[in-house]
């Protein structure tokens, strides 16, 4: 811009000063959109500096963050700046930063938020996997304390269980199996279940215990 067209520009910005008229019916306002639209650096500046602390507060209300705010406000007239040709305000100028400025909060704010669920989505998955893992630690030990509390039965205790409780035979199909009589095959199931009631009672509450070996 020549030095010339730059002191038009100071001159009718002064004289905007002086009036204190801005509104968006008047022809002034169009001359301040106009310069946006030319990259009048005069008339960017006095733009930047009149709305600049207005623009931050209002955002920094909405983002509860002036650090953020003053970055949004920052990036909307550096892009005013940059796509100026681009521009297409048809409210007033006020309306139109103002407006600019709140949906720029809005976008901060909702792209805070999907942060925020991400973060507690991937907390809770890892939360989840611990859980996991711990259950199928507990599951493992519990398979252990079963079997060693089988090794103490008597072979043939230890093989009536085993067909009961594990492959899910009745008593009187592991009577016939083994040739022995239905009442034998009680006695053995039930000495086997006493004990294992006594070695897991420390690791299960009774009624998981009950449910587990009945």
């Amino acid at each position: 811009m020549s030095e010339i067209k730059k002191l038009q520009s100071l001159i009718m910005l002064i004289f905007f000063i002086y009036l204190k008229v801005i509104n968006p019916n008047s022809m002034e306002e169009q001359f301040l959109i106009q310069g946006l639209l030319n990259r009048d650096k005069v008339i960017f500046d006095f733009i930047f500096h009149y709305y600049y602390s207005g623009l931050c507060a209002y955002s920094e209300r909405l983002t509860n963050s002036q650090d953020v705010a003053e970055d949004i406000v920052q990036e909307l007239f550096v892009n005013l700046w940059m796509k100026h040709q681009q521009l297409n305000i048809n409210t007033s100028l006020k309306n139109y930063l103002f407006t600019s400025v709140k949906y720029r909060s809005i976008d901060y704010i909702k792209k805070e938020q999907r942060k925020t669920d991400s973060i507690n989505r991937m907390a809770a998955e890892t939360k989840s996997d611990e859980n996991l893992s711990s259950i199928w630690l507990a599951e493992a030990e519990l398979k252990e304390i079963v079997e060693k509390s089988l090794q103490k039965l008597p072979p043939r205790c230890r093989e009536i269980f085993i067909l009961s409780r594990m492959e899910g035979m009745k008593n009187q199909e592991i009577a016939n199996k083994l040739k022995l009589s239905k009442r034998t095959v009680e006695l053995q199931v039930s000495n086997a279940l006493r004990l294992l009631r006594t070695d897991l009672a420390t690791y299960l509450p009774l009624n998981l215990l009950m449910l587990l070996i009945k």
